[in-house]
């Protein structure tokens, strides 16, 4: 099996494959990664820090869910950057460059949950619970 590939024999989802986007040490996305075990969801891991930001993914991702849902203005990435660094943040463009150059600024997990089903930012049971039927 591929690595980075977390295989189950209880398959509740079959719309194509699901990649979490993530960092290995990030909380959330630990949680997120026992959510989708305990229900059965195959996916791929992609860790930020070992792969990088994948540009044409998140080329899609700052069209939907958005940019605005991307970069993550809680987090402890967000507070280090220079204001004029943060300020300069107002639109699709200028989050990519900051993003590419910050994966740890992305909102974890993002999640492609495969064909038609779309991308999610962050960890939502409810939300993802939709995705898995």
């Amino acid at each position: 099996m591929e690595p980075g590939i977390v295989a189950h024999s209880r398959r509740g989802h079959h719309r194509g494959m699901t990649t979490l986007y993530g960092i290995t040490n990030c909380d959330t996305v630990k949680r997120a990664r026992a959510w989708l075990d305990e229900h059965g969801v195959p996916y791929r891991f992609h860790d930020f820090k070992k792969e990088g930001v994948p540009e044409p993914e998140l080329d899609q991702w700052l069209k939907s869910p958005g940019w605005e849902a991307l970069v993550n203005r809680r987090g402890t990435t967000w507070r280090k950057l220079d204001e004029a660094t943060r300020a300069s943040v107002l639109d699709a463009a200028s989050a990519r460059a900051v993003l590419i150059a910050n994966p740890s600024l992305i909102k974890r997990p993002v999640v492609n949950w495969g064909a038609q089903a779309g991308v999610t930012t962050g960890f939502d049971p409810a939300e993802w619970k939709s995705h898995t039927v």
